[in-house]
């Protein structure tokens, strides 16, 4: 648990998705990664790795803060084909109604 006052190390996402890519493609090994890229926590790679496997790049973003737009993805984008339907069905009557006024002018 962190001090008051105390500075945490904080890590760029694209520094977090270079250790990922160096331990899954190049297979190095957690030890590797932390002394190559100054990760001085040795169970960090570990939580990063846990991460990346249940959430996928996502897991690898610093939520704090956005909590909310990040909580429930799979809910976003089933509203947000929902709404596609809808349009597209709104597309679709709307085109109907073009043809129609068009045969009775």
């Amino acid at each position: 648990m962190a001090l008051k006052g105390q500075k945490l190390k904080t890590y760029s996402e694209e520094l977090k998705a270079e250790a990922i890519r160096l331990h899954v493609e190049d297979k190095w090994t957690y030890r590797q990664i932390n002394e190559h890229l100054g990760i001085h926590d040795p169970q960090r790679m570990k939580k990063w790795m846990r991460k990346y496997r249940e959430q996928g790049k996502f897991g690898l973003l610093d939520q704090r803060g956005r909590r909310q737009e990040y909580i429930d993805q799979d809910r976003y984008v089933q509203k947000l084909k929902r709404e596609n339907e809808m349009l597209k069905k709104c597309l679709e009557i709307w085109m109907q109604e073009v043809r129609l006024r068009s045969i009775e002018s």
